[in-house]
């Protein structure tokens, strides 16, 4: 597979063609966000992250302390399915998993789409690590990089055939920001990326580099 990076390089290029007014509310969307300043004030390396017990696509729990004991645990959120951006990123980290397992290093996945959701996307990519439900984006919310989607940007998703509540299974229309932490066993966050900009993601490399 090439680079995250040039695959969402050729991603922008196919999504060129949107309509105008689509484009427009997208890049109105993420001014917003980047107003917010939801990147100084969420959790941040250093700090302790939240502890979880969520439902996995097979409505199995997965506890965070557990996978602790173990050793580190990398924690992405994605927005879900139905956002081209996460699934490359996904497919990335997925390319990257043997790395990750030589570390003893666990990798999950988490976003506020119901699990069957996540079942389907995780077979359509062949993704071989957990994908966690957020409901309701309460973990999301506890590490501060949850928002509520904008009333004005709504149009634009049903336009595209994206219907959040049909997704989520709610009707509040909040999602992560896309952000990757890597957990040490004191729950400690070692490495965080976090851009409101969906479009921009991490360096894989770089969070090898981090393990």
């Amino acid at each position: 597979m090439k680079s995250l990076e040039h695959e969402i390089a050729k991603l922008n290029a196919d999504l060129a063609n949107l309509p105008s007014e689509v484009k427009e509310t997208f890049r109105r969307s993420i001014e917003d966000l980047s107003a917010m300043n939801l990147i100084e004030k969420s959790i941040q390396v250093g700090d302790k992250f939240p502890d979880f017990s969520l439902l996995n696509k097979e409505n199995k729990y997965i506890e965070l302390g557990e996978l602790l004991i173990k050793g580190k645990v990398i924690v992405a959120f994605f927005r879900g399915s139905w956002c081209p951006y996460c699934n490359l990123e996904l497919r990335a980290l997925q390319e990257k998993l043997p790395y990750f397992k030589e570390y003893g290093v666990s990798l999950l996945a988490i976003s506020p789409q119901m699990p069957r959701y996540n079942n389907q996307i995780s077979g359509e990519l062949a993704l071989d690590f957990e994908l966690l439900f957020d409901e309701d984006n309460l973990l999301a919310n506890n590490c501060g990089i949850s928002f509520e989607l904008q009333d004005y940007a709504i149009s634009s998703y049903d336009q595209l055939g994206i219907n959040l509540s049909g997704y989520n299974g709610n009707e509040n229309n909040r999602l992560p920001v896309p952000a990757v932490f890597v957990i040490e066993g004191d729950y400690t966050i070692s490495y965080r990326f976090m851009d409101v900009n969906y479009m921009n993601r991490l360096n894989v490399e770089e969070l090898i580099a981090q393990l």
